[in-house]
């Protein structure tokens, strides 16, 4: 019989060494990665069986890039993701989809290796990955964005004594220009459009109307792309790799053109006053 092919990725020098030796007494032939880079390199060159990935390599949730690129490139390919929190379940709920199955460190072997047999020999029937571009998934996903970012602000020392009813009237007119801002990036537009800059303005107005300050504009603004990264991470196994960052980037350029406007709107109707 042909020993399985099995892909280990992780930064910790010492379980690199441990792991792959046990898997490969149980009959196993495994590669081992240390990075993202050569992990998606070996994907590249060389057929697997499975893939086991450390969720965070160097950076957190780098695991689920891996993962990712597995699935497009071998999709025939077991996927798991090991992670040190037990408690992540629930987030790792989300990606189950795509990711077969995931342990937690330290691995227990005979689970690890039951894990894996049972997988292979249970393959799902491939199911069509349609990845979608970074302001497609956020506008399908709008309302969950917004509401974290009321979390956000809420909580946030700046804007104690904030009316939670000012807070979620900023919060609509940010969702209305994010709304506007992705269709944009979706025409690869990388200027604000007039009718935004417009929005914009007037969104930084309204903050001067209620005599509010302008950095808070900056901070709301800060928070917002805080808000989008952390999102874009848990769900990156659903994005289109190959232009996760133009879009990203065409993204926070034109957030950041609208805090501007949204800053000389301010400051106009602070004169104006």
């Amino acid at each position: 019989m042909i020993a399985k092919r099995v892909l280990f990725v992780d930064d910790e020098p010492n379980i690199r060494m441990t792991l792959p030796r046990i898997l490969e007494h149980k009959g196993y032939k495994v590669s081992t990665a240390s990075s993202v880079a050569e992990a998606v390199d070996l994907i590249n060159k060389e057929n697997f069986d499975v893939l086991i990935s450390d969720l965070n390599i160097g950076q957190p949730g780098d695991g689920f890039t891996v993962v990712s690129v597995m699935r497009r490139v071998q999709p025939e390919a077991v996927t798991f993701i090991l992670t040190g929190y037990p408690d992540f379940e629930s987030a790792l709920q989300a990606i189950r989809s795509q990711v077969d199955d995931y342990l937690t460190k330290p691995a227990d072997i005979g689970a690890l290796v039951s894990a894996i047999e049972f997988k292979l020999a249970h393959r799902k029937p491939l199911r069509s990955i349609v990845p979608q571009r970074v302001p497609e998934l956020l506008l399908e996903n709008l309302n969950q964005v917004m509401k974290r970012w009321i979390e956000q602000v809420s909580n946030h020392p700046e804007f104690h004594g904030t009316q939670q009813g000012d807070i979620r009237e900023r919060a609509q007119r940010l969702a209305d220009l994010l709304s506007g801002i992705c269709y944009q990036v979706i025409r690869k537009e990388d200027l604000l459009q007039e009718g935004l800059r417009a929005k914009a303005a007037q969104h930084g107005a309204q903050h001067s109307s209620a005599n509010s300050r302008s950095e808070l504009i900056v901070t709301e603004s800060r928070l917002l792309q805080r808000i989008i990264s952390h999102f874009l991470q848990e769900n990156m196994l659903k994005l289109d790799l190959s232009t996760l960052i133009f879009d990203a980037m065409n993204l926070a350029d034109l957030i950041s053109e609208a805090m501007e406007q949204s800053l000389s709107g301010f400051n106009q109707r602070s004169f104006a006053a």
